[in-house]
Order: structure tokens, then C-alpha cells, then sequence
């Protein structure tokens, strides 16, 4: 499979963390600190299988999904996340 990169974007929040917007860009397994918000790992942890997918060149149609936008689970407050590819 092709390696790709990716990048996580706020669609909406209600969380203190995030703001809608914010990108959270993957180079690999790795978070491009100089580029991206803040990272929240409960956050993170909850979709990075979907990132890790995208990276692997899969589409939200081969998940069975019509696009990645997936909540955290950590909070109350919603804060949901668009899953792509980095251009």
C-alpha cells in the first residue's frame, strides 16, 4: 500500500482544546508539531485508527463510511474531526 499522510480538522467543538479549524497534520505515525494544533490524546487515540487507514490510502467508502468526521469520546463537549489525506 501506498504510505500517505494526513490531517485531522476540527469541524465543529465545543471543547476548550479546539476551535473549528484547527489541523492536526500527520507526516507518518508522526504529528508535524510545527504545523498543528493541539494534540489531545484521548482525542487522538480515539480515531488515530481511522488516521492510519487514510494514511494506508484507504477511502471513507472502503471504511463504509460517506466521510470521516467522527466525535471524541473523552467529554461532554462535542468536538468532531474530518479525516483526509494531506495535499
Amino acid at each position: 500500500m501506498i504510505e500517505k499522510n494526513a490531517k485531522v480538522t476540527v469541524v465543529s467543538s465545543k471543547c476548550d482544546f479546539y476551535k473549528p479549524g484547527d489541523v492536526v497534520y500527520f507526516n507518518g505515525p508522526l504529528v508535524d508539531k510545527e504545523r498543528s494544533a493541539n494534540v489531545c490524546f484521548a482525542a487522538m487515540g480515539a480515531i488515530f485508527h481511522f488516521v492510519y487507514a487514510v494514511r494506508k490510502g484507504l477511502t471513507a467508502e472502503d471504511l463504509g463510511f460517506d466521510e470521516l468526521v467522527f466525535q471524541c469520546p473523552d467529554c461532554p463537549e462535542v468536538v468532531e474531526f474530518l479525516i483526509e489525506p494531506q495535499e
